[in-house]
């Protein structure tokens, strides 16, 4: 097995519908995954335009504009289910379920302030 194949596998993840993903990966690093953040980094052809199409990504992650913001309901996972052995996909209370969630993706956006300053 490779050295890049053993940092993408899981050695544990913890899935809270509410709160979103935590993943122990088999090279001791940790990645806790905030549901917003998951949601915004979702990679599927809609959201990053893979097919030529505008981006429509989400920005749960952003603060909103007005402190009078209007009622939003609460983002939730509604369901989470494996794909193979090499991802996961997310059901998500606001309609949206396309994203395959790669551990790969996973690892690549894992937001430590490590890896957030490696990739900067």
């Amino acid at each position: 097995m490779s050295e890049s194949t053993t940092i993408s596998e899981p050695e544990h993840i913890a899935i809270s519908k509410s709160k979103g993903i935590k993943i122990d990966w088999k090279d001791s690093h940790h990645s806790d995954y905030p549901l917003a953040y998951l949601r915004d980094e979702c990679p599927c052809a809609t959201c990053t335009g893979a097919h030529g199409t505008e981006p429509q990504k989400s920005s749960y992650s952003s603060k909103p504009a007005s402190p009078f913001k209007l009622y939003e309901p609460t983002l939730k996972m509604l369901s989470v289910e494996p794909v193979g052995n090499y991802a996961i996909r997310i059901n998500w209370s606001d309609g949206h379920n396309t994203g395959i969630y790669s551990f790969d993706h996973f690892r690549k956006i894992c937001p430590c302030p490590d890896c957030r300053a490696a990739r900067a």
